[in-house]
């Protein structure tokens, strides 16, 4: 020991403790001492850079450089596993390395892996340290160095919680930080976030291509993958190795789920699968097992749209809520208000690789109609649209009552709206079901059948149309008797689809209906009043007025009574050149009709549809192009392309 370091002498305790004199020229390990030269203890000064081999095939994310190229201090990139975010990251710093004197990567998903990352940064900046300092006197060392210094740059990357950088961030604060989390909360009193979201089309086509030069089904496999990255290199790679089109991949996916998300190229890293990258979230999850729960729940749902009220079935309203808080920060899912979204690809891997597909996909169909049974929630073309997304993911065959009952009130949503290319196969799948589930006769598969006929006729099928209501009636007789209301009901219904088929049959079907209808429950009753007015003629006022006051008096609320027969005597009194009533009964309707069902039910978009109408007639045609281009904005946002959203362009023509 050199003269007078007596002076400046520090005690070591603890094994392997390290004890630092004033000149810093010798370590003492506590057993120990062992003498450095002073070179050896002095920090590098010279360009130091460590980066992973990860921006060779990199597109797009111009927003997202922009926003790190703005950012100064701490910087997290957030999202979903597979999204990106080291790659983003790992291009950016490597057009930046000039700019410091030590650009250091560490990946950081658990703290005993930060501090292994800072304890091989001192072993880089003094080599001849290393064998002789132990682990924790290595990452001092560069927190030491990292505290007295302004000109570098740490990449963090995959960090699990913002507390894990605690004890770093509580030691340096000169430099400059890039984290890659797929935790997208907690970061507010530590840095600004970078969100990253997936590629657009062109851009995930680029990437593919990058891999692998083929485009049979490229744009289709990239929609189907989500633009995911990961998902994307994934599949070029498979794609490449096994000299494969994308077309011929989207067929195995689709047969071979499981098999193909957890598929890598030969030598790549097998963590990098979807199947892996997501497995390990749900494994940091797994102390709150509802959030898991409800992961497997929604994958069965379409992705979008995913009203947070659906999930109340499934605890307590803080159960649920904390289910949703972890799964968002952890990005599986994005909150949008009151809804919910998940990307596609977490579905698909959720579903192919869950335990007991079976318990699962029930509980997804329990819950979706006890949603569609709410009384609050009213014709909700969403739900419609979540059961069509479980219908898709399910065999027909493994149909139970809820799935069967479910499919058939969504098939009756769609079919309100005029959608029949979207209803029918809902509703052929309901009858089926049911008809295995219950039996041919149970009123359940019954009235199935009754709206898979009337929707067939809807869409000008009148040859199925006409055969399922044969076959319902005689069912119907067979088993409620002739002049069961049910059976008459079916009589009218079979009537009037055959009207353009056979006018003179449905004629003579409709006035033996409608005596029926008279001498069995009266001429008040809404079959009666029905069968009156298929009887009336669309030009005749007398008739229309004398309906439209006995379903007011019958039924004030039935739909068909109060809204169909209104609307024919609206379009009557134009035809009759008597527009300022008309329009005043359109107006009046379109107020009670959003009254009762809500300003975005499509029978409220339809009353509109009227007012419209009734203004054309009247030949104020700019005030009618205004409503009708209001009406077409509400009738995308709502219920989309169909048969109803086709009239209002037509009357904007």
């Amino acid at each position: 020991m050199a003269g007078g370091a007596e002076a400046g002498r520090a005690e070591a305790s603890g094994d392997r403790a390290v004890a630092a004199g004033r000149d810093i020229g010798w370590v003492h390990t506590g057993d120990r001492v062992t003498v450095l030269p002073a070179e050896a203890l002095t920090l590098s000064t010279d360009r130091l850079v460590h980066l992973p081999e990860r921006t060779q095939l990199f597109v797009g994310r111009a927003r997202e450089l922009a926003l790190l190229d703005e950012g100064s201090g701490i910087q997290v990139i957030c999202g979903l596993g597979g999204i990106g975010k080291s790659t983003l990251a790992a291009r950016w710093v490597a057009d930046r390395t000039a700019d410091h004197a030590v650009v250091w990567w560490i990946t950081a998903e658990t703290p005993a892996e930060l501090d292994a990352g800072l304890a091989d940064l001192a072993r880089a900046m003094q080599p001849d340290v290393v064998g002789v300092l132990p682990e924790d006197a290595l990452r001092e060392r560069a927190l030491q160095w990292l505290a007295n210094h302004d000109d570098w740059l740490l990449v963090l990357d995959n960090v699990s919680a913002p507390a894990d950088l605690g004890r770093l961030l509580a030691r340096v604060g000169n430099g400059r930080i890039v984290v890659t989390s797929r935790r997208a909360s907690g970061w507010q009193d530590i840095a600004r976030t970078v969100i990253l979201d997936v590629l657009g089309p062109e851009e995930a086509a680029e990437l593919f291509t990058g891999v692998c030069d083929a485009d049979d089904g490229l744009g289709e496999l990239c929609a189907e993958l989500g633009f995911l990255p990961l998902a994307l290199k994934q599949a070029a790679a498979y794609c490449a190795e096994a000299g494969i089109t994308p077309r011929t991949y989207l067929g195995l996916l689709a047969e071979y789920p499981g098999e193909m998300f957890a598929a890598t190229a030969e030598g790549g890293e097998a963590a990098r699968t979807l199947a892996r990258v997501w497995q390990v979230t749900l494994e940091r999850l797994s102390d709150t097992p509802r959030a898991v729960t409800v992961l497997q729940v929604i994958s069965w749902w379409a992705p979008e749209g995913i009203p947070r009220r659906l999930l109340a079935p499934m605890g307590t309203p803080l159960e649920v809520t904390e289910a949703v808080r972890r799964l968002a920060a952890h990005s599986m899912i994005t909150l949008q208000g009151e809804s919910l979204s998940v990307h596609r690809l977490v579905q698909a891997v959720v579903r192919a690789t869950a335990r007991e597909k079976g318990t699962l996909r029930d509980l997804a169909a329990q819950v979706l109609w006890c949603g569609m049974n709410d009384p609050t929630a009213g014709q909700d073309r969403q739900l419609a649209v979540h059961a069509e997304a479980l219908a898709g993911h399910t065999d027909p065959a493994e149909d139970g009552r809820e799935a069967a009952e479910l499919f058939r009130l969504a098939g009756g949503i769609f079919g309100l709206q005029t959608d029949t290319n979207r209803a029918l196969p809902l509703l052929e799948r309901a009858w089926h079901s049911l008809r295995r589930v219950h039996g041919p006769d149970h009123q359940l598969t019954r009235s199935a059948g009754q709206t898979l006929a009337l929707t067939f006729g809807m869409a000008d099928d009148f040859v199925r149309a006409v055969a399922l209501m044969e076959q319902g009636l005689a069912d119907r007789i067979r088993v409620l008797g002739p002049d069961d209301p049910e059976t008459l009901r079916i009589r009218g219904q079979l009537a009037r689809v055959l009207w353009d088929r056979d006018p003179e049959k449905s004629g003579r079907l409709m006035r033996e209906h409608a005596a029926d209808c008279d001498r069995v429950l009266g001429r008040l009753h809404p079959l009666t009043i029905e069968a009156r007015y298929a009887l009336s003629g669309p030009d005749d006022l007398a008739a229309l007025e004398e309906l439209v006051a006995d379903a007011a008096q019958a039924s004030p609320e039935d739909p068909l009574l109060r809204d169909e027969v209104g609307r024919s005597l609206i379009m009557a009194l134009s035809a009759a050149g008597k527009p300022m009533r008309a329009l005043a009964l359109a107006e009046e309707a379109v107020e009670g009709i959003s009254r009762r069902y809500g300003t975005e039910d499509s029978r409220t978009l339809l009353a509109r549809l009227v007012v419209v109408h009734v203004l054309l007639w009247d030949g104020r045609r700019d005030q009618a192009h205004a409503l009708a281009a209001d009406l077409l904005e509400d009738c995308l946002s709502t219920v989309g392309e169909g048969e109803l959203t086709r009239m209002v362009r037509q009357s904007l023509s």
